[in-house]
């Protein structure tokens, strides 16, 4: 069940990575910011405990903006705007 966060960021696509450990969520999230169109924000859902670590590594990286980290029920969401 999806909970509605009213302070969680606007989103163009969604993944849900849920269940796959690193380096998958990473490379699924890669892959879905190169569909989307520059300025467009990408929803990734991820329960790897490293994940919330790894996505603030990718966006530095990168050069997307994480523009949030919700947790919620045993998952973390992750909200990055494409560069």
């Amino acid at each position: 069940m999806s909970v509605f966060d009213p302070a969680a960021p606007v989103y163009d696509l969604e993944v849900d990575a849920s269940g796959l450990s690193c380096p998958l969520p990473i490379l699924r999230a890669k892959k879905a910011l190169a569909q989307i169109e520059s300025g467009q924000v990408l929803r990734v859902i991820t329960t790897d405990a490293k994940a919330e670590r790894d996505f603030q590594a990718f966006a530095a990286q990168s050069g997307n903006a994480l523009l949030a980290q919700v947790s919620q029920q045993g998952s973390v969401v992750h909200y990055l705007r494409r560069r």
